[in-house]
């Protein structure tokens, strides 16, 4: 045999893979000590650093304390007496502070991606200054929560809320008026305050 075709043979068989050993024999099969890909690592750690980060965030806006507090009563208000979204059921709500942080985790999870964490308006309007588009009294504020507004810009939530986490939210929506946060501008026209009729 030639020297040329002992390279070409040589060429053809599979070098043997040289890395370490784990130690571990199962049934004469050996496994290799192999680290995970550095990608996998650094996506790894992004999501512990990301993580923490998300949390510190959502306990210092209160967010996580909304939500918790939201479950927490709603276990106990689910059995208690149905709200009406009129006029004087939402002022009276606007004044009790439970209820109010109710609405607010019911905001934080459904209305905050569009509305903003503090009802200052990202893709939506905003809802701490005086203009409104679809809304002229108080009561209104249940219909386009219930209804939705815009063909399904605004969802329609009465399929997903219970009829009291839409009075509760829309207490909460209401009690954001006059506190004018920097964020998305004016839409609508300014209506009256908020009255009891």
């Amino acid at each position: 045999m030639s020297n040329l075709e002992n390279q070409e043979q040589d060429a053809e068989e599979p070098g043997e893979i040289e890395a370490p050993l784990t130690g571990h024999n199962y049934d004469g099969i050996q496994e290799y000590d192999n680290p995970l890909p550095g990608w996998w690592t650094w996506i790894f750690i992004g999501t512990i650093i990301f993580s923490v980060i998300y949390f510190f965030i959502a306990v210092t806006t209160g967010t996580l304390s909304a939500v918790y507090a939201y479950e927490q009563d709603s276990q106990s208000d689910a059995n208690a007496k149905q709200y009406v979204g009129d006029a004087p059921t939402l002022m009276a709500l606007m004044k009790d502070p439970i209820k109010l942080k109710m609405g607010q985790g019911v905001f934080s999870v459904r209305c905050a991606a569009c509305h903003g964490t503090n009802g200052e308006g990202l893709s939506c309007p905003n809802l701490t200054d005086e203009y409104y588009i679809h809304i002229k009294k108080i009561a209104d504020i249940v219909d386009v929560v219930s209804n939705g507004r815009k063909n399904g810009a605004m969802p329609a939530w009465k399929t997903q809320l219970t009829p009291n986490e839409i009075v509760f939210v829309s207490a909460y929506v209401a009690s954001l008026r006059g506190r004018n946060l920097a964020g998305r501008g004016p839409e609508g026209v300014i209506i009256p305050p908020w009255s009891d009729k």
